[in-house]
């Protein structure tokens, strides 16, 4: 059975830093894509950063680019989303997805139903 297990959230006052992580376990991402989505309270899960495993090929909202970076780690099958320069308004609870496949078109790697795995999330609250 697939585990996504997110962890790094927290506290953090803005223009600070804060790495999450996303642990997978019961199988090993090594052809799909990893990526963070995030969900403030009263709106819509958004789409952060995407990884394509195969080829490392990254992708990132509009919003974070720039300040967002996310990684792959494969001996432990840990991806991680280092986060810097944070505002405010990136106090969300933070969640790891996971898609066995990848798409033709990289459109798709920044919509939720793409993907077939889904960690329980991690809060992360930026203070001003």
């Amino acid at each position: 059975q697939v585990q996504l297990v997110e962890s790094g959230g927290g506290l953090v006052q803005a223009g600070g830093s804060l790495r999450l992580s996303c642990a997978a376990s019961g199988r090993t991402f090594s052809s799909g894509v990893m990526a963070w989505f995030r969900q403030a309270p009263g709106k819509e899960r958004e789409f952060v950063a995407a990884i394509r495993l195969s080829v490392l090929s990254t992708y990132y909202a509009d919003s974070v680019k720039g300040r967002f970076t996310i990684s792959r780690d494969n001996a432990k099958n840990t991806v991680y989303l280092q986060m810097s320069s944070l505002k405010p308004e990136d106090t969300a609870v933070y969640y790891c997805a996971a898609a066995e496949g990848w798409a033709k078109y990289s459109s798709r790697y920044y919509q939720s139903p793409f993907y077939d795995y889904w960690g329980q999330g991690t809060q992360v609250t930026v203070s001003s």
